[in-house]
């Protein structure tokens, strides 16, 4: 399985906003956590406004990574709910936002971000060019699978946990965010 490349993302994303920035601009963002997505506000603008990613969002805070998400990207970021939060073991997320256990948190949240705008069209794609899968890096050096079957994409993280893409394409100022039913982790 090829592994998908910054530079092939990057690519494949603006051939693909060539071909679809009109049709992006002019749709409405989903609603995600009882809140509106406003395009033109970056990742942190939006996500603080859901209800449904109250965790994610301290997390981020306490990485330190609020700034960065800030910044002018692009970034896709694959953003898991608080109920996925709360699926790990229990205690998980409190160890994780102990000071002492601060590298491991960073490299947890920088494997959901991928240093390119990836559309859902292009990750349909890519995984068309892939027979169904392809693999992709993360910022934070993480392998993962993404395989998509129809209309689902699913996304095996190094431990072989796997997240569904729940919402797609969140457009936001500086990237995209695809809401996921699952923390994706690093191998340990």
């Amino acid at each position: 399985m090829p592994i998908l490349s910054l530079r092939a993302i990057t690519s494949a994303a603006m051939v693909s906003a060539a071909i679809l920035a009109a049709p992006a601009l002019a749709q409405d963002n989903p609603e995600v956590g009882g809140a509106p997505m406003f395009a033109d506000r970056n990742i942190i603008e939006n996500a603080v406004n859901s209800a449904d990613h109250t965790t994610l969002v301290a997390a981020v805070q306490a990485a330190g990574l609020v700034e960065t998400l800030q910044g002018e990207g692009p970034f896709t970021v694959f953003a898991p709910t608080n109920a996925a939060f709360d699926a790990l073991p229990e205690g998980t997320v409190e160890t994780l936002l102990m000071a002492e256990n601060l590298g491991t948190l960073q490299t947890i949240l920088t494997c959901h971000v991928v240093g390119a705008n990836a559309l859902s069209s292009d990750i349909a794609g890519m995984a068309a060019e892939g027979g169904g899968t392809f693999e992709i890096e993360t910022v934070g050096g993480c392998v993962f699978g993404v395989t998509v079957d129809g209309d689902m994409v699913m996304i095996t993280d190094e431990m072989g946990g796997v997240a569904n893409v729940t919402i797609a394409d969140v457009i936001q100022s500086n990237g995209v965010i695809h809401v996921i039913d699952a923390v994706l982790l690093p191998a340990m």
